[in-house]
């Protein structure tokens, strides 16, 4: 039997958003998703959704189309890194202020998930 381990690569997310700094200077990230849930002791016996969540916020999204914006953000995430797809969602700052309001996904990944660009704890 096969052992899949749950925990988040913290290494793989570090290269991730220096991928995708290189194209666009992103102010905000923050992920969510079961593999996080999975993290602080969420109980096996539930409604998984999405492995990762990833919320980029940048203002030089300005004028780049929505689907284009996470399809480039898509194909810098390493799934066979990681262990699993990312749903992705890529806002400039005023989108995101809307998104959070209006998108229960959005909200739990900021409230519930992890600060990207937080410094570690040392």
């Amino acid at each position: 039997m096969e052992v899949v381990s749950t925990a988040v690569n913290r290494a793989e997310l570090r290269r991730y958003l220096a991928r995708v700094s290189d194209r666009w200077s992103i102010e905000a990230a923050y992920l969510g998703g079961a593999r996080v849930a999975d993290e602080r002791g969420a109980p096996p016996q539930r409604e998984r959704g999405p492995e990762y969540i990833v919320v980029l916020v940048s203002d030089a999204y300005q004028g780049v189309p929505w689907l284009e914006r996470v399809y480039v953000a898509g194909s810098l995430w390493d799934a066979l890194e990681m262990g699993a797809p990312a749903d992705l969602h890529c806002y400039t700052k005023a989108e995101f202020a809307r998104k959070c309001a209006s998108m229960p996904v959005v909200r739990e990944a900021v409230w519930r998930g992890v600060d990207l660009l937080a410094p570690e704890p040392s």
